[in-house]
């Protein structure tokens, strides 16, 4: 046992050495870490504010137990030095620091309200009784702390910039505009003072003296990233996009090439502007710094897909899956794009890949339904689409597009069912509800058609296509034929190049009996819509008001040409003394202005 002694007490002895003559430099060393120890000179605090030797002895084992991020042993050792101390402003302090960091708000205030601030004497310690009060809500009480620091530590810019932002958070911003003026009293090349005088400024509405503060602060500053990008906001706000330019190159030119945020603002500006090739430029720059950069790579294959350019969108996309196959998104974004090329196999493969991958990926999945329903693999589309349903009950599309699908296999009823249960998830969904109208129609079931286009309407009162359904149901009917005429024409005046609503506005003013305006504008929707065979049907109706025979016989010829199925045409052709309704070739041009 003597032995064993001998040999570990001078290790024991040896490290308490290193740590007492390590204390000043373990201190200013961690004073970038608010949540550990004080900054500034801590060291002279320790020595003159712990004075008795056992309370220091527990002061040092609590500051090697923070350092091991040990919080409760470093309560433990701080609450014994301070039964030794029982005065030690420090050790109360460093407690109450201590609980506030691990979020005992209660333990952290009643220990700093103990402290006389009378009696502190370090800015630091000044700083942080004020964060403890604010962030338990006693904002009072930190604003005397800081108004106290304030008087002995005039020179200290943090103080100041404490004072005025909490002050800035309570909304007072008269009082944060008096503190930061003071502080340029103090410290007339405070940047950061500008700055928020500058937010100030811009509560008040006040934008040009909000610019002119934070030009100061980048005079100030040059380096100064947030009193840019206010700029940048400022210039952005004023539709003046090209100053906003200037000031991100400006930054990127003059002060730091490599800022990412800052480049890829700058590409968001020149897409805004369709400025493309300079925003590839700045792309193509962040990818030569990272080749890696995920980001910079699917940006550009954005802008290349925005732009048309689908090959060039495709071949960005999967150079990345080469690198990285299990990038679902990047995947899930290839297949969208095989979708606007048309090569739909190869967009179901996409997706299908993905979901092999993590078959709770809920996006492919929706784009493995919609695909499948836009090829009317209708069975498909279900399987995925209720696959969908399961995976996020809350998310309204799959409810749409099973509805869809339940329409274009002609079983109303169901889409009706899909629809009410997407609904009931999602009330205010106008989509849902412009399509619940549209299958109560197909079940004959007019009073709940109007509910639900009235209901899209309060939803969404730009609602084009339930202007121009519920306009064009009134008008085919022959009921509230002003409310018609006003429906169509909102329709009309949101899309005026819209061949069916200029059509539906042109069935309602026939209806009402206005024929040569009813004439004018269908013939305005036969130019927009050469092919529909309902609109040649009207053309034929209102030529036949007009007593123009012939142009009604063609229009009728032609719209069973487009449609030979059309067995009341047929018999409307008949009664009015036309003969057999025989389509040939129709002069189209006869028909037109």
């Amino acid at each position: 046992m003597q032995v064993r002694s001998e040999r570990t007490f001078p290790m024991w002895l040896g490290r308490l050495r290193t740590l007492l003559w390590g204390i000043p430099l373990l201190v200013v060393s961690c004073g970038t870490a608010p949540q550990l120890t004080l900054q500034g000179q801590e060291s002279s605090i320790v020595l003159r504010e712990v004075s008795h030797p056992q309370a220091y002895y527990h002061f040092l084992r609590g500051s090697l137990a923070e350092l091991n991020n040990d919080g409760p042993k470093a309560l433990e050792e701080y609450e014994a030095g301070l039964a030794f101390d029982k005065d030690s402003i420090f050790l109360k302090f460093r407690l109450a620091k201590l609980h506030f960091s691990m979020a005992h708000i209660t333990e952290a205030v009643e220990l700093a309200k103990k402290i006389p601030v009378g009696q502190v004497s370090n800015a630091a310690m000044f700083l942080d009784l004020a964060k403890i009060f604010a962030g338990a809500g006693d904002t009072g009480q930190a604003l005397q702390v800081l108004t106290e620091g304030e008087r002995q530590f005039p020179q200290d810019e943090r103080m100041y910039l404490s004072h005025g932002t909490l002050l800035l958070n309570m909304k007072e911003f008269q009082m944060a505009e008096a503190v930061f003026h003071d502080l340029l009293v103090h410290l007339p090349g405070s940047a950061e003072a500008h700055y928020y005088l500058g937010i100030i400024a811009l509560e008040a509405k006040t934008k040009q003296e909000a610019k002119e503060h934070f030009q100061e602060a980048i005079v100030l500053n040059p380096s100064f990233e947030r009193a840019y990008l206010k700029l940048v906001a400022l210039s952005e706000d004023e539709q003046d996009p090209q100053q906003a330019i200037e000031l991100l190159e400006k930054y990127l030119q003059e002060i730091n090439p490599h800022h990412r945020e800052f480049r890829l603002r700058l590409v968001r500006l020149f897409i805004s502007q369709h400025q493309t090739e300079n925003a590839l430029g700045h792309l193509d720059y962040l990818l030569q710094q990272n080749p890696d950069d995920l980001h910079a790579q699917v940006r550009k294959a954005q802008i290349y897909g925005e732009a048309g350019n689908f090959p060039a969108a495709i071949e960005e996309l999967n150079a990345i899956l080469r690198v990285r196959p299990n990038e679902l998104r990047v995947r899930d974004f290839l297949g969208l794009l095989y979708e606007e090329t048309k090569d739909y196999e190869r967009a179901i493969q996409m997706y299908q890949a993905n979901v092999a991958i993590d078959p709770t990926f809920f996006d492919s999945l929706l784009h493995l339904g919609f695909v499948s329903y836009r090829l009317k693999r209708n069975q498909e589309a279900l399987s995925y689409l209720e696959q969908a349903v399961k995976l996020n009950p809350k998310r309204p599309e799959p409810y749409l597009l099973l509805g869809l699908t339940y329409f274009q296999m002609e079983k109303y009823q169901e889409a009706k069912a899909k629809l009410e249960e997407g609904i009931h998830q999602d009330p205010s969904n106008a989509e849902l509800h412009f399509n619940l109208g549209t299958a109560y129609d197909k079940l004959d079931r007019f009073d709940a058609v109007v509910r639900e286009m009235e209901q899209t309407l309060e939803l969404d009162p730009e609602h084009a296509d339930a202007l121009n359904y519920l306009g064009y149901s009134y008008a085919d009917r022959g009921i509230n034929g002003e409310k018609a005429l006003s429906l169509t024409q909102r329709a009309v005046a949101l899309k005026p190049h819209n061949g069916y609503y200029v059509d539906s506005l042109a069935w309602a003013l026939y209806k009402l009996g206005r024929i040569d305006e009813a004439l004018e504008t269908i013939q305005q929707a036969v130019s927009l819509v050469a092919d529909d065979p309902v609109i040649y049907e009207h053309l034929g109706e209102i030529f036949l008001m007009r007593e123009e025979r012939d142009k009604a016989r063609e229009a009728w010829l032609h719209s069973l040409q487009l449609d030979s199925t059309n067995e009341a045409l047929k018999k409307r052709f008949r009664d009015s003394g036309f003969g057999e309704p025989i389509p040939a070739l129709s002069h189209q041009s006869t028909l037109t202005p």
